[in-house]
């Protein structure tokens, strides 16, 4: 505030005070405010850092006078437009018809139309522009308009559009029901349609743009990120949580159009308020450039009569519930209930019919205000543009559609309505043509001025949109050199395996072929898992470079930030860096620039918290390494009830696109790494049991921050199984004569629980004469999925000798009970149980975590050894090779009852027994 600083010239400080008294006195106090708000404008040209209104009139932020000149051919693109529209909304009714019945969703593109057809001809660029092509966020809801588009451009048939939402069942394969690029791999580029999280990832693309562009990767700078969104969808969190960093690192080639028809799903989203006005406080106070594009051309003249500012006030004060209604009446009902509400707005309409004032359209679907809206987005610099476009929900649809609080849940057209929206459009086709049922798709002469127009509009712009490319140069796998620092074991060092993947990745970023294409991506816990070590060597990315002096300068891990970057560092922000990790993993296809992201979080926030962006991660086919450090209900024994995973790797497991692996040492980390690599980004040789693997896969890897002895690779290690799920690692001990112990038993264990086995097998042969087999068990998941698809094969081709899953065949060569046991719950382990011969007892941390020593807790859920050893005995005594007796004299002896007993961890080496 100007009382908050020296006045250093207060005599020019008063003539500026008198000058604005003078024009209050003369010309009125509207006049004063416009000057005033005409100097903040200017203020905020010259960045002389004046904070900027919240919000602003109820009116187009670009006035008539400082509209730009429309290119293109006006009437042209209207007809175009006709005929989108007519094919979206036919394409819906017909996937109506007898026995399909699939649903779909008219009213959403009928209100956006307009904005998508400027983009369209006007400003969104193809694969094939020079500069590379946008990134364009096409709304879920409004996809039958982008199908109807591409089928006047020739992309679809009309035999594809009658497969909309029948992928499956339509003869030669249908339509995806929204953006889903893992259905339809060569059209959609971006899901969508999980509402708020187009938005977030929006920003974080154009960030991730700009990040290629300052390492030096690839020129992005003629590259435009376009987000269309609806104002319903902006109350997800997700479509504001983020807008500050776009606005933080000034993100200029970032557009969000907010399709304001005032409508959610259900009804009006601020009846009793403005939603637009609301829109523009939050995305102006977060340093966006905001453009509002209210009312069409029709209102110019009124507003240029307005001089007292009524008609302003009117539509400053009207809220959005009325306005609805007023799109669902008449324009006598307008005139009665608008301008009727002052008698100079009344005065303004008098010499207008009712007709004429129905026709005052709403800015969204005038083709000038919008371009005007678009260009000056894209010329804007030094900030994101939001542009908020107030449009009518079911627009010329009829007055069954129009504004209606249902329009959202409504699928067909009625036999008047087709002929009414036929009528509206000015489409030439006849009464008898409209079957209620299977009225007609409608395509002009490919030989039309209005098909050629378009065409040639695409042509000139880079070429159909939306398309996705996957094109890219293979990278070479690490050398086996990059691995051996896993290999050979720790020494004598207790190591944890998030510090053995940091020495990993440390060694992966000094390979000149994959070594710059390594982003780690992090949400604020570097230190945490050890990678701060990397601050001073590969710096923290900061478009703006580091500009203080940092605390910690001194150190040799050092703080560091720079323009040059390597890591993103999110802040605590799961949400955040699951949207890097999608821009990233996926910039194989977006840019034709395979970069490898290494997302690296506190294990019990990824699935757990950001399990919906995953899903949109996986449709989006993005590839890469997620990390869930700190793994294990009990590993991070001190965080408690909301930091204790032991469910993420089940989460995990629900999602089809991630290969989850829960290993126990580093060697198996290495060999997981590579192979990974090889899949994703090389020339894969296929999948460790044989056949095919897709590459448009996420590894999901669990480690752990628990220090031990990491033993040297095993030299007969057997990798395929490794990679596989499962292997032997360590046999039981044999009787003294040589032959195998008369008892025998196999124990499973993942992760953090190998070591417990592994103490589990030496007090069996100790205590109780009991030879156990351990298998470190790297992959529940992947061992499930095989059997699973071992299953499906041996159901489909019964005339063929059936197959044998992989974790059947290895556990049906050898004898004993079968135990499983990991710092999961039960639910994980158990997926491998309907292959097990003979069945599977498992062990589990399943409940909510708890604070307190490792031994403690183990004992609390009953996975530590000592436990490990009495379910043993217990699945032994079950099969009557052991008397019960045993069981209790084991349950006394440990004192299994009293997790005060639970001893200290006394086995430090994990070397398989000799």
């Amino acid at each position: 505030m100007p009382s908050q600083l020296p006045d250093i010239d207060p005599e020019e400080t008063q003539e500026w005070m008198d000058s604005l008294d003078a024009v209050v006195g003369h010309a009125g106090r509207e006049r004063a405010r416009y000057l005033m708000l005409r100097l903040l404008e200017r203020s905020r040209e010259q960045q002389v850092g004046v904070p900027a209104l919240r919000s602003t009139d109820y009116l187009n932020t670009i006035p008539p006078a400082r509209e730009p000149w429309f290119p293109g051919d006006e009437d042209a693109e209207r007809r175009i437009r006709a005929y989108i529209r007519w094919n979206a909304a036919i394409m819906v009714h017909r996937a109506q018809r007898p026995g399909i019945g699939v649903g779909g969703h008219i009213s959403s593109y009928a209100s956006s139309a307009s904005l998508y057809e400027v983009g369209f001809n006007h400003f969104f660029r193809g694969k094939d522009h020079p500069g590379g092509g946008d990134q364009i966020w096409f709304q879920g809801h409004a996809s039958p308009g982008i199908y109807a588009r591409a089928f006047l451009e020739g992309r679809l048939t009309e035999q594809q559009l009658d497969g909309f939402r029948q992928e499956v069942s339509h003869p030669g394969g249908g339509l995806s029901s929204y953006p889903h690029p893992r259905l339809m791999p060569d059209f959609w580029e971006f899901p969508t349609v999980s509402m708020g999280l187009g938005g977030m990832n929006a920003i974080y693309q154009a960030r991730f743009n700009r990040y290629l562009h300052d390492r030096g990767i690839k020129d992005t700078s003629d590259q435009h990120v376009w987000a269309f969104l609806g104002d319903g969808e902006m109350d997800e969190p997700e479509s504001l949580g983020t807008i500050g960093l776009a606005a933080r690192e000034e993100l200029d080639n970032l557009t969000f159009v907010v399709n304001c028809n005032l409508q959610r799903l259900d009804g009006p989203v601020r009846g009793n308020g403005k939603v637009i006005q609301e829109l523009e406080s939050f995305f102006r106070g977060a340093g966006w450039n905001v453009i509002k594009v209210i009312w069409g051309r029709e209102w110019d003249p009124l507003l240029a009569a307005d001089r007292d500012g009524a008609l302003v006030n009117l539509m400053n004060s009207t809220p959005d519930g009325d306005y609805q209604t007023y799109k669902a009446e008449d324009g006598a009902f307008v005139r009665e209930h608008f301008f009727g509400r002052d008698p100079r707005t009344r005065k303004l309409v008098e010499g207008m019919s009712d007709k004429e004032i129905w026709g005052l359209s709403r800015g969204g679907h005038d083709y000038r205000k919008v371009y005007a809206a678009f260009k000056a987005a894209q010329e804007h610099k030094g900030q994101p543009t939001v542009i908020l476009a107030k449009t009518i929900k079911g627009w010329t649809l009829g007055s069954h559609f129009e504004g209606r609080n249902s329009t959202h849940q409504m699928k067909k057209l009625t036999a008047e309505d087709l002929a009414l929206f036929r009528d509206r459009l000015y489409l030439d086709i006849p009464d008898s043509a409209l079957d209620k049922t299977l009225p007609p798709y409608y395509r002009p002469d490919p030989d039309s001025d209005e098909m050629q127009y378009m065409l040639e509009r695409r042509r000139a712009l880079g070429g159909a949109v939306p398309r996705r490319r996957a094109e890219f140069k293979t990278l070479k796998a690490p050398e086996d050199k990059a691995l051996d620092i896993l290999r050979k074991g720790s020494g004598k060092q207790e190591v944890a395996t998030t510090m053995a993947f940091v020495r990993l990745l440390k060694e992966l970023l000094k390979d000149d072929e994959i070594g710059p294409r390594l982003v780690p991506i992090i949400p604020d816990e570097a230190r945490t898992f050890g990678l701060d070590s990397l601050f001073s060597s590969h710096k923290i990315y900061n478009p703006a470079g580091q500009r203080y002096t940092s605390v910690d300068r001194e150190l040799m891990l050092a703080y560091k930030e720079s323009e040059q970057g390597v890591i993103l560092h999110e802040g605590i922000n799961e949400a955040g860096s699951t949207a890097s990790l999608t821009a990233v993993g996926t910039s194989y296809a977006t840019h034709g620039e395979p970069m490898i992201p290494i997302y690296i979080f506190y294990s019990m926030f990824g699935f757990q918290r950001t399990g919906d962006s995953f899903w949109a991660a996986a449709d989006q086919m993005t590839r890469g390494f997620v990390l869930g450090a700190t793994a294990g209900r009990t590993t991070l024994n001190g965080e408690g009830l909301q930091h204790e995973d032991g469910h993420s790797l089940l989460l995990a497991h629900t999602n089809p696109a991630v290969v989850s692996y829960d290993p126990a040492f580093s060697f198996e980390l290495a060999h997981i790494t590579r192979d990974a690599l090889v899949r994703m980004y090389g020339d894969d040789p296929g999948a460790p049991l044989g056949g095919h693997r897709s590459p448009d896969v996420m590894y999901y890897l669990t480690v752990y921050n628990e220090p031990f002895v990491q033993p040297a690779e095993p030299e007969d290690l057997d990798v395929r199984g490794v990679l596989a799920g499962m292997y032997r690692y360590a046999e039981g001990p044999r009787a003294d004569d040589g032959e195998p112990g008369e008892v025998k038993a196999q124990l499973l264990a993942s992760g953090v629980a190998v070591p417990w086995a592994l103490r589990a097998q030496e007090l069996l042969a100790q205590d109780w004469g009991v030879s156990a087999d351990v298998w470190s068990v790297t992959s529940w998941g992947e061992l499930r999925r095989q059997a699973d698809a071992v299953t499906e094969h041996n159901l489909l081709h019964p005339e063929e000798d059936p197959q044998t899953p992989y974790v059947t065949q290895r556990l049906s060569q050898t004898t004993g009970p079968v135990i499983a046991v990991s710092d999961w719950m039960r639910a994980v382990p158990d997926l491998i149980a309907p292959y097990v011969p003979g069945g599977l007892s498992s062990l589990g941390t399943d409940g909510f975590g708890l604070s307190d020593t490792r031994p403690a807790l183990r004992r609390h859920f009953h996975v530590d050894a000592e436990s490990i050893v009495v379910r043993t005995l217990a699945s032994l005594a079950d099969e009557g090779q052991v008397d019960r007796a045993r069981v209790t004299d084991a349950v006394e002896k440990y004192r299994i009852r009293d997790v005060d007993a639970a001893p200290a961890e006394d086995r430090s080496d994990p070397s398989p027994a000799t």
